[in-house]
């Protein structure tokens, strides 16, 4: 079955979403131990959450890339992750999306996060025909997310290195069995389809 071109997969319970974010072990290793983000992590600049694992593994290098050799699988409610899809602009204008540039600097600088749909990755980190949502969240939104929305903070850093050392064997069999269970996020047509550039 073919993919939408914008779709939000991701592994999610019923009231929780899971999203990856990879940091220094100066911060992530406290993160992980207190269950919420250390004093150094920095609330005053943009933050970005990742629902896809593979496309978490692509940015890092599978933890491999300096200031991220800690990967963290971040659960945060769903109802948090919703409220900022649903104040989210575009990170870059799209004709019929925007009535025009201005309009969108104008929302680009007001909203408190914003939406960037980049090409999801296989095993090997190759690109994919369909997207991944990357979600940056600013001011109100980082607040939030750090106070309100996590509800948990693992440290997923074996598992990347698990996996990329089956993919290093030629084991892909073995590495998709131990991915994360992404499928699509029912969020509401609505709420997307300012999203959806």
């Amino acid at each position: 079955m073919e993919r939408p071109q914008h779709e939000i997969r991701a592994a999610y319970g019923a009231s929780t979403v899971t999203v990856y974010q990879a940091y220094s072990p100066e911060l992530g290793l406290p993160a992980v131990r207190e269950g919420r983000f250390p004093g150094g992590w920095k609330r005053d600049r943009m933050t970005w959450i990742k629902p896809s694992f593979l496309w978490m593994m692509y940015r890092c290098g599978w933890g491999t890339k300096e200031g991220q050799e800690s990967v963290l699988a971040v659960e945060i409610r769903r109802d948090g992750f919703e409220w900022a899809l649903r104040h989210a602009c575009l990170s870059g204008y799209v004709r019929g999306v925007h009535p025009d540039r201005d309009a969108w600097r104008r929302q680009l600088k007001r909203a408190p996060a914003r939406v960037q749909w980049d090409p999801e990755r296989d095993l090997h980190l190759r690109p994919l025909p369909y997207r991944s949502l990357q979600l940056g969240l600013s001011g109100e939104a980082v607040r939030r997310y750090a106070d309100e929305w996590t509800v948990a903070i693992r440290d997923v850093t074996p598992l990347a290195r698990e996996i990329r050392s089956l993919v290093g064997r030629g084991d892909l069999a073995s590495a998709t069995r131990l991915l994360p269970q992404e499928r699509p996020y029912p969020a509401a047509d609505e709420a997307l389809a300012h999203l959806l550039g």
